[in-house]
C-alpha cells in the first residue's frame, strides 16, 4: 500500500508542474517565467495573479477535505490582522458580505442604545461608488444620506459632512476609499469624534494604501502608533487605510489586491466586543462563539438563560441576532495565505503601473483629466505630487487608473471607452457612477421617498458618471501592455 503522505506529495508535485505549464500567463508581470503577452491580444483591467504556490495550497487543503472554514481560515485571519495592525480580521465570502456584516454589527442590542443603529437612523455615505457600499445601509432599515464626490480624487466631499448631519438621527459614516485613494480621514475622523459617530471604512479597493497625519493630530483621535511596516518619522503617524475607523472591510475577488476567488474580510480595529458581534452575524446570528467542531469554549454550554428559552438550553443553538451564513471555504483561505505573502510586491507594482500610465499620458492633459491622491494639489513628471497645507498625506495602492474626459474635449467618455474596446483594452466606469441615478435607487425613492436623503445637487457625482472611466493597475500588467494602452489612447486623442 502506498504511503498516503508520499502519495499526497506526489500529487502536489504534479500539481505544481501542471500549473507551471498551464497558468504561465497569470504569473506576476515581473516573474521571469511569465508567458509573454502577444501584441493585439486583450489587456484586462484586472485579473488573478498567481503561481503554482497558490494552486498547490488549494489542492493540498482540498485533499485534507475539511472544506468549511478551519485551520487555514484561522491562520489567515491572524495573518491579515497582523499585517494591518488591527485587533481582529474576520473572513467572509465577499466584500459585499463584509459591508453587510460591518453595518449589521452596529445594530446589535449588545451595544449601548445611544450608539446602536436602529431602523430610521441615518448613515452618511458618498453618491459615487459601488452599490454594495450603500445597499447594506438600506437592508438594515437605516437611511443612506448621500453627499457629493470630488471629481479629481473620486472620494467624498468631506466638507459636506456637517450639512449631512441630523442630530438624533445620524449614527455613522460609511464610505469607500475610491480606487485605492484614501478619502479625507482627518476631516472625517474629526467629524465622527465631534458627534460620537461610528466610522466604517470600505477598504475593498485600497488594501495597502496608507494615510498619514501630524502626530499631534493623530493623537487627538487616539492614534499614536504606525501600522506594522510603516514608518514616517517621530512627528507623524502613518497607518494603513482600514485601520483608522471602528470597522473596515476587504474584498478578495480576483480584481482586488489579493484574491481567494470569492471572499472578503471584516476588520475590527480596536473594540473587542465588535468582533464577537460581527462573528455572530456572520455565523447564523448565534450567541455562541465556539469555532465549528468545538464545543463549550465558555464552559457554560448548558448554563445560560437567554431570551425566553428555558435555562440550560444549548448555547450552540441560541441566537441573539438575525444573522446570516457568510463564511468562505478553507481551501480559499489557503490560497489567500499565499497571496498575502505577495501583497508587498503587489502594492509596489500597482504604484509603479499607475506612475507609468500617468507619465505616458501626460501629453494628453489638454483633453483628459487625471486623478490626484487626496491632499495632493498637483503633479509633474519631475517632482511628482505637491501637497496641501493640512500636513496630511496619502500613499495609494491604486486599484485603477482614473481618467476623465474634459467637458471641452472633442470626444466623449463613451467614445474613448469604445476605442479602448476596439483595441481589446479592459476599462470600467467608476462603478455605479452616481448611485442615486441607478434603477434600484430610483425605484427605492419612488416606493419609499423617506428611505434615502440627498445633500445638495450631486453635480460632481453626475460628472463622474458622465465623464469618467478607469484602466487597470494590477500586477499582471507588463511594460508592453502598458505601452500599448498609452499608445492607443494618445493616438485617439491626437486624431480628434
Amino acid at each position: 500500500m502506498t504511503d498516503p503522505q508520499a502519495l499526497k506529495q506526489e500529487i502536489l508535485r504534479l500539481t505544481r508542474e501542471y500549473s507551471r505549464q498551464v497558468h504561465g500567463a497569470f504569473r506576476p508581470a515581473s516573474d521571469s517565467e511569465r508567458a509573454p503577452w502577444i501584441d493585439g491580444s486583450s489587456i484586462p483591467y484586472a485579473g488573478r495573479v498567481f503561481t503554482e504556490a497558490e494552486v498547490e495550497a488549494a489542492v493540498s487543503s482540498t485533499l485534507d477535505f475539511w472544506l468549511t472554514l478551519g485551520m487555514e481560515g484561522e491562520a489567515f485571519q491572524v495573518e491579515l490582522a497582523n499585517f494591518l495592525g488591527v485587533r481582529h480580521s474576520l473572513l467572509v465570502n465577499s466584500g459585499s458580505s463584509a459591508n453587510l456584516i460591518a453595518i449589521s454589527t452596529l445594530t446589535s442590542p449588545k451595544l449601548p442604545d445611544v450608539s446602536r443603529i436602529i431602523p430610521g437612523d441615518e448613515v452618511i455615505t458618498v453618491a459615487a461608488g459601488f452599490p454594495t457600499t450603500v445597499s447594506p445601509i438600506v437592508q438594515i432599515g437605516a437611511v443612506p444620506v448621500f453627499i457629493d464626490a470630488d471629481p479629481i480624487t473620486g472620494n467624498a466631499r468631506c466638507d459636506q459632512l456637517e450639512a449631512a448631519y441630523c442630530q438624533g438621527k445620524t449614527k455613522a459614516v460609511m464610505m469607500a476609499h475610491a480606487l485605492g485613494n484614501p478619502f479625507d480621514l482627518a476631516t472625517t475622523l474629526a467629524f465622527c469624534r465631534k458627534y460620537n459617530l461610528w466610522l466604517i471604512e470600505d477598504n475593498c479597493d485600497a488594501l495597502g494604501s496608507s494615510y498619514s497625519m501630524p502626530r499631534i493630530l493623530a493623537e487627538s483621535f487616539g492614534f499614536n502608533e504606525n501600522s506594522p511596516g510603516l514608518d514616517d518619522g517621530p512627528d507623524r503617524v502613518i497607518r494603513w487605510t482600514g485601520t483608522w475607523g471602528d470597522i473596515s472591510t476587504q474584498s478578495f475577488y480576483p480584481p482586488h489586491h489579493l484574491t481567494m476567488g470569492e471572499g472578503g474580510a471584516v476588520n475590527i480595529v480596536r473594540d473587542q466586543k465588535l468582533k464577537v458581534i460581527a462573528e455572530s452575524f456572520r455565523d447564523w446570528g448565534r450567541d455562541c462563539w465556539c469555532p465549528s467542531g468545538i464545543d463549550n469554549t465558555c464552559n457554560k454550554r448548558f448554563a445560560w438563560q437567554l431570551g425566553e428559552l428555558p435555562e440550560g438550553y444549548d448555547h450552540k443553538y441560541t441566537y441573539s441576532h438575525l444573522g446570516f451564513n457568510l463564511k468562505p471555504l478553507d481551501p480559499q483561505a489557503a490560497i489567500a495565505r499565499v497571496q498575502l505573502r505577495r501583497l508587498p510586491d503587489f502594492i509596489e507594482a500597482r504604484k509603479h503601473n499607475w506612475d507609468i500610465l500617468r507619465r505616458g499620458l501626460a501629453k494628453n492633459d489638454d483633453v483628459l483629466e487625471f486623478a490626484l491622491p487626496t491632499h495632493a494639489t498637483g503633479w509633474d513628471s519631475l517632482d511628482g505630487f505637491s501637497w496641501d497645507d493640512t500636513g496630511c498625506r496619502t500613499n495609494c495602492s491604486w486599484f485603477g487608473f482614473k481618467i476623465s474626459v474634459k467637458n471641452s474635449s472633442p470626444f466623449t467618455r463613451t467614445q474613448l471607452a469604445q476605442e479602448l474596446d476596439r483595441n481589446h483594452i479592459g476599462n470600467r466606469m467608476l462603478f455605479g457612477g452616481n448611485l442615486v441615478r441607478q434603477p434600484a435607487f430610483v425605484q427605492l425613492r419612488k416606493d419609499r421617498p423617506e428611505s434615502l436623503r440627498v445633500v445638495g445637487d450631486l453635480v460632481n457625482s453626475d460628472q463622474i458618471m458622465n465623464n469618467t472611466l478607469f484602466l487597470g493597475t494590477y500586477p499582471g500588467l507588463t511594460p508592453s501592455m502598458l505601452n500599448t494602452e498609452i499608445n492607443v489612447i494618445s493616438r485617439f486623442c491626437s486624431s480628434k
